[in-house]
């Protein structure tokens, strides 16, 4: 019995494994792309998110008033596209391509 399966004393690292698991799957939430049409900016960021693996599901507001003020006080912004990551604002598209430029876009990779 190796130590890296049982550890010392015979004990499992299993829960540790677990929460290190979990710790990475909040890591990696999938991010939200607030679109609206018609918006060069929205095609040009979800072409930036897919090229650096990140996966993401579209809310497109162009019909839902409603849902661009709440976005607005979610985000404190008017513009399109936004994009966040749980709870965590991204922003815009010159945002997400410093976060890409920076290296962190590539954290946030889910695939």
């Amino acid at each position: 019995m190796s130590e890296s399966t049982f550890g010392r004393g015979g004990l499992s690292h299993a829960p540790r494994r677990r929460a290190t698991r979990a710790a990475i799957s909040q890591r990696v939430a999938k991010a939200i792309v607030y679109s609206t049409e018609p918006c060069s900016f929205c095609q040009r960021v979800k072409a930036l998110l897919r090229a650096h693996g990140v996966e993401f599901d579209e809310i497109n507001l162009s019909k839902d008033p409603v849902g661009r003020v709440e976005l607005a006080r979610r985000t404190g912004m008017m513009s399109f596209p936004q994009v966040l990551v749980g709870e965590r604002v991204i922003g815009g598209y010159a945002d997400v391509q410093r976060a890409a430029d920076s290296g962190e876009l590539d954290e946030l990779r889910t695939s």
